[in-house]
């Protein structure tokens, strides 16, 4: 193929969102598109196409295309539709860049102004799949957290209709465990309206304005209460003056007050919390100025492997305290969201015994006042 003509198709190909490559008549790699390249991990250009993508009957397929009278054609993909004639669209678990997925390759033959050649489109699947395995996975976790209350309010209903029909004692000790379940039960329906609110809204910037240390100062002050209880003490840094920046107030709050009832809850043995703000000259995820404010505690701290997967949603690290103490299992999970809304991050660092730090950074935006 000409340099001009191979320059055409490759302009061409980069048009398609998906990965495709295009094939000559010798069966080599003549141009292909970003995506392909980001899907293989090389630059697949001039090399052999049964080196780039082995799978025998993905290049039983490209063959088929490229001499029909010779070759012998792919058994027809029963599920899939019946693609035009001279095409061939098939599943295929490909193996690319060290990593196995479940595609829907489609091989067709060259545009005729290009010569004789095939073009061959990779739909990845993987992404579907994973968001389907999702779902189910949170669907079950749903039903799981809902039919252990059930189960134990029903098995209480059941015995006071029976054996403690005239048992006083035992008759106020169930209903107060059962108040107690139906109470953790509308806990955990709030806070899944409120993740599916959130998740509704995270790709929609918030166009409000916060004025954040007099929202952190309010947060604190609604949560001294709950200090005062765990024998914990509230410090707040940087808090004074005013700071307008963009955001949410009723999801910014929503967000603290998840960070500073979760260091009241297990990092109160360090006997202080501390809040505080500070600028970021230039945060390079943000690309430009931000604040960070850090919810500090002195607790027991956090092993290294559960980092990762604290804001996973139902991920607890000890499933016993954390009902115990009332949590969902969704709280980080919406605060991840939230913090995704208004373009900022979230820092997680602790070490075992030395207490947790979470930092969330919102972008500037203004100036302070």
């Amino acid at each position: 193929m000409k340099p001009a003509a191979q320059r055409r198709l490759a302009g061409f190909l980069d048009g398609v969102p998906i990965a495709m490559l295009a094939v000559d008549h010798h069966s080599r790699v003549v141009a292909s598109n970003v995506a392909a390249r980001s899907l293989f991990g090389i630059d697949p250009q001039d090399r052999p196409f049964v080196t780039v993508l082995r799978h025998p009957v993905v290049v039983q397929a490209v063959d088929w295309v490229l001499d029909p009278e010779k070759n012998r054609a792919p058994v027809p993909d029963p599920v899939l539709p019946a693609p035009p004639e001279g095409v061939v669209t098939l599943r295929a678990n490909l193996s690319a860049d060290g990593r196995d997925f479940a595609s829907e390759v489609t091989v067709a033959p060259l545009p005729s102004e290009f010569g004789r050649g095939a073009t061959v489109a990779i739909l990845d699947h993987s992404v579907a799949e994973e968001a389907e395995q999702v779902r189910r996975d949170f669907v079950a976790n749903v039903s799981h957290e809902l039919k252990t209350p059930l189960t134990a309010m029903t098995g209480f209903i059941e015995t006071l209709r029976g054996p403690a029909r005239n048992d006083a004692k035992a008759r106020d000790r169930f209903l107060d465990i059962m108040e107690s379940e139906a109470a953790r039960m509308n806990r955990l329906v709030s806070d899944l309206l409120s993740l599916s609110r959130v998740q509704a809204e995270e790709r929609r910037r918030p166009s409000g304005r916060v004025d954040l240390p007099m929202l952190l100062r309010g947060v604190a002050a609604t949560m001294q209460p709950s200090a005062e209880a765990a024998d914990c003490t509230i410090e707040t840094l940087g808090l004074d003056g005013s700071l307008t920046i963009p955001g949410d107030a009723d999801q910014l709050v929503q967000v603290f007050q998840n960070l500073i009832q979760n260091a009241l809850k297990y990092g109160a043995s360090g006997g202080l919390v501390r809040i505080v703000l500070k600028r970021i000259d230039h945060e390079p995820l943000l690309r430009g100025p931000g604040w960070s404010a850090t919810i500090e505690d002195r607790g027991e701290g956090i092993d290294d492997m559960h980092l990762p997967r604290l804001t996973e949603r139902f991920y607890r690290i000890d499933t016993h305290r954390s009902r115990a103490q009332g949590g969902t299992g969704l709280g980080l999970a919406i605060v991840k969201h939230i913090v995704n809304r208004h373009r900022g991050r979230m820092r997680i660092e602790s070490r075992k015994g030395e207490g947790s730090r979470f930092t969330v950074i919102l972008p500037e935006g203004t100036k302070r006042g």
